[in-house]
């Protein structure tokens, strides 16, 4: 949600400014601009509405000059997006660009306002500009202003700040957003995360929670929440600039589902030694846990929902599932030996890191499937998994998916076995049909150009359904999501066995229905479902293998032929035909598949 990046450079900055938010848009945003500080020491600003080429056309017309300055992508909170309400935001001498919310800004702005400062947008970032410069016109130094700016805000934020007259100096701060520092030569950076400075440095500070900086040049002076000088690591990423490029694809989804038999075999690489596991959990062993608490977001929820069903079936272990936004209020309580798993790509959704630091202390640990290691959530568990899945730019995740569900089974084995419910050869077993899995994706990935010829048919539709039962269940919810995201389709995901009870009334000639039925032990159920929805004229696209498309009979409106697999790794194998099927229909309908509208890829506020 929202894109920073600052530069002190050597550089005209506005070009590197631009190109470094461009790095950003799969965090979604809806206006952007830049302000930089000129040879003169003066402060100047464009602005934008729309897409980042509306900004680039402002700059031909209205250049800026100077080596210093930030820049900002907006994803609208408090105002509409407007060019007004588009950030770096300036009050006199201050510039100042903001991700998160300002949770006491209207008790601020009174009181800005009583002091007889002027507002002229609606947005809680003009009071953080304003409350600076009240500061700076009382003869603070920029370092002074800032500090106490930050001691009167509350809420979640990453900020960094410009003053005019000082052409080598950011300052940055963080509370529950991210913000890295990049170091170069003679050189100092500013970015949401490591992406947007890929192409000037890989070297990079994390800013903990609470901590601010002061950067110019030659370097950072970082301060912790208490104002105590603190020393943070600088680390070497392995980033690359050819990694968040498109390769050749017309958009990053369409890069991303390409990529997935080779990521998922990644994680089977990383995860699996021969006939053994040798995830790193930090010396945990299942046959000592009781219970697992998993929590998550969007569609990391739904793979935390498909592990359920693993760690349940295979390791007999009870699991708990909650979504993030909702856990932490109902105070949960928490069994004895429970083991809280906290899903996100990111590392830094909101939610989710909130309910991870309300159940700190209260399980007995706390274990988190992220892709970015040295994300917020990451640092703060006891044992951090990586998913491996690579960078992810388009907004609707796909190859980060399907590598959480492998990261998934892989640990659910690992229970299995080690609570005596898989001995080793039945390990060796289910190891080997997860090995299948880069193969049996790359088959299914060309199934495209049917899905294609399907999905220019349910472009036409205002309503679809999607069915599937047992772990096809929250494919089915999967699959729903993924459609609604990125073509606008209303859509909705149930368990087959629910159609009775209620989701059959929306059933009609007008209304697609989805049923994800590969041949497993519940195959005759999910015909018997399907055949209730084609008894009353509905139209039926069948994704299944060719066996149980067999089965099934006639009456299928369309049918997506997917390769036979173990059941194990169903769940993992049908996400390609939701994400192919989604991905079409968005593009027949014209849509934007990338940054769909008011979505971002990371939501760092709740």
């Amino acid at each position: 949600m929202c894109g920073i990046v600052g530069v002190l450079g050597n550089h005209e900055a506005a070009p590197i400014l631009v190109e470094a938010l461009k790095r950003l848009e799969y965090r979604g945003y809806d206006s952007a601009g830049i302000a930089t500080i000129d040879a003169k020491g003066q402060l100047g600003r464009r602005r934008a509405v729309g897409k980042l080429v509306n900004l680039s056309d402002t700059l031909v017309h209205n250049p800026l000059a100077g080596k210093s300055g930030i820049g900002h992508t907006r994803w609208a909170t408090h105002g509409a997006p407007t060019t007004d309400n588009a950030h770096p935001h300036l009050a006199g001498n201050v510039a100042v660009v903001h991700n998160g919310i300002i949770e006491n800004f209207r008790e601020l702005r009174e009181k800005l306002a009583a002091e007889g400062l002027e507002f002229s947008t609606e947005t809680d970032t003009e009071t953080v500009a304003l409350l600076a410069q009240s500061f700076v016109a009382q003869g603070k130094t920029p370092k002074e202003a800032v500090e106490s700016t930050l001691a009167q805000l509350d809420g979640a934020f990453a900020l960094c700040f410009l003053f005019d007259g000082e052409n080598d100096l950011m300052i940055a701060a963080r509370k529950g957003s991210p913000l890295a520092i990049g170091h170069g030569e003679g050189e100092m950076f500013v970015g949401s995360d490591a992406i947007a400075l890929a192409p000037m440095t890989d070297k990079i500070t994390y800013l903990e929670e609470g901590d601010w900086a002061v950067i110019t040049r030659d370097g950072a002076e970082i301060f912790d929440a208490e104002g105590r000088r603190a020393n943070r690591p600088m680390k070497q990423v392995k980033l690359d600039a050819a990694r968040i490029e498109k390769g050749g694809y017309k958009h990053y989804m369409a890069k991303e589902i390409a990529q997935q038999p080779t990521v998922v075999g990644n994680v089977l690489n990383a995860y699996l030694s021969g006939d053994q596991i040798n995830m790193d959990l930090g010396g945990i062993n299942f046959a000592n846990v009781d219970r697992l608490s998993i929590v998550a977001c969007g569609t990391a929820y739904y793979a935390g929902l498909v592990a359920k069903y693993w760690f349940e079936q295979h390791a007999r272990l009870p699991v708990d599932i909650d979504v993030a936004s909702e856990f932490r209020y109902r105070e949960a309580p928490f069994a004895p030996k429970t083991l809280g798993v906290f899903v996100s790509q990111s590392g830094e959704t909101a939610d989710t890191l909130a309910a991870l630091r309300y159940s700190a202390g209260k399980v007995d640990k706390v274990v988190s499937l992220v892709n970015v290691p040295e994300s917020s959530i990451a640092r703060e568990s006891d044992v951090a998994v990586e998913i491996h899945a690579g960078v992810e730019v388009s907004v609707a995740s796909t190859k980060a998916f399907t590598c959480q569900l492998t990261s998934f089974a892989v640990m659910a084995l690992k229970a299995a076995h080690d609570r005596g419910h898989l001995d080793d050869a039945g390990l060796a077993q289910r190891l080997s049909e997860l090995r299948q899995l880069p193969g049996l994706m790359s088959h299914a990935l060309t199934i495209d150009a049917a899905t294609k010829a399907i999905a220019s048919k349910l472009a036409e539709a205002r309503d679809v359904l999607f069915l599937g039962r047992g772990q096809m269940f929250p494919l089915a919810l999967e699959g729903a999501l993924k459609l609604k995201e990125i073509s606008y389709i209303h859509a909705e995901g149930y368990a087959s066995g629910e159609l009775k009870h209620g989701p059959i009334a929306l059933v009609d000639k007008a209304t697609p229905t989805v049923v994800m039925a590969p041949h497993d032990g519940l195959f005759d159920k999910t015909v018997s479902n399907m055949q209730e929805v084609m008894a009353r004229g509905g139209r039926v696209v069948l994704v299944s293998d060719a066996r149980a498309a067999e089965e099934a009979g006639s009456g299928v409106w369309q049918t997506l032929a997917m390769p036979e697999a173990p059941e194990l790794i169903q769940p993992i194998l049908y996400a390609v035909p939701a994400q192919l099927l989604a991905y079409h229909t968005a593009i027949a309908k014209g849509t934007d598949v990338d940054q769909p509208r008011n979505l971002a890829k990371s939501v760092t506020v709740e």
